[in-house]
């Protein structure tokens, strides 16, 4: 009996890299995508999809217990601060949802979303179920070591940015000679990353990591070659990441490109 998968699908080549994933192990992938944030070409891809705007939960369930998906996973980003600069209109299902949450935090919008979506007989499974190959570990990612002065700001970094990813603020943090240049919000990875440049003159830092108590189903840290975009950019002299816990997309051009750029790949891990 073939295997049956939901895919909520946002922003970016998470969801592409998921679907190929999923078919490959053999699952039937039913796409339900964001308008205006996934990339056309799933709908191409897939068995069956639906398009919905942001908002429209009631919709998504629908479709997605007339497909019989009981399992459905987050792939891709919804850029929140549209849901601020659109006219964005919850339906009745979705209101229901907001009215039980304490705030709009991202934890506390996508945990009443997947309660919501329990209580209709479907459950969010962790989002990385494809992609568990894809997390680099401890160490250096590629030929370039950072010196002691860029290791420094790497580690000074984590902490920083460990903080405000406890506080629900953002999880990516610009600095240099443990100076912290930009903190990421709503704006996301890539214009905190571009705004840090600018504000030090590049030979910057950048540092993702995960939430204190990051929830797999969604929201994981995940970075791709939008990113490195990014970092070259800002004449970045490294890009520090929290080890097994930051999702690389297309790793090995990656690689290479920051090898060629010379811009330090490096994994590290919070002290015990």
């Amino acid at each position: 009996m073939t295997k049956t998968i939901g895919v909520i699908a946002g922003n970016g080549r998470f969801p592409l890299f998921v679907i190929k994933e999923a078919h490959r192990q053999g699952y039937r992938v039913v796409l339900c995508a964001m308008e205006k944030e996934a990339n056309p070409i799933l709908g191409k891809i897939v068995e069956t999809s639906l398009w919905v705007k942001v908002g429209e939960l009631g919709k998504l369930v629908k479709f997605f217990r007339s497909e019989g998906v009981h399992e459905a996973m987050m792939a891709g980003k919804i850029e929140k601060v549209r849901i601020f600069q659109e006219n964005v209109r919850p339906d009745f299902d979705m209101m229901k949802v907001l009215m039980k949450i304490r705030d709009f935090k991202d934890d506390s919008l996508l945990s009443g979303i997947a309660d919501y979506l329990h209580e209709q007989g479907i459950d969010l499974v962790d989002s990385t179920m494809f992609m568990r190959d894809a997390f680099p570990q401890v160490g250096v990612l590629g030929k370039r070591k950072p010196s002691k002065e860029v290791m420094e700001d790497i580690e000074f970094g984590f902490q920083m940015a460990k903080s405000i990813a406890g506080l629900d603020i953002g999880q990516t943090v610009v600095v240099k000679k443990k100076a912290v240049l930009a903190v990421e919000a709503i704006e996301g990875t890539d214009w905190t990353i571009k705004r840090g440049g600018e504000l030090g003159g590049g030979e910057v830092t950048v540092v993702k990591v995960s939430k204190p108590n990051q929830d797999m189903r969604f929201d994981v840290p995940c970075v791709g070659l939008g990113t490195l975009r990014a970092l070259i950019r800002a004449k970045a002299e490294a890009f520090g990441f929290e080890a097994g816990k930051t999702l690389f997309l297309d790793q090995d051009e990656f690689v290479r490109e920051a090898d060629r750029r010379k811009i330090a790949l490096v994994g590290v891990r919070a002290k015990s």
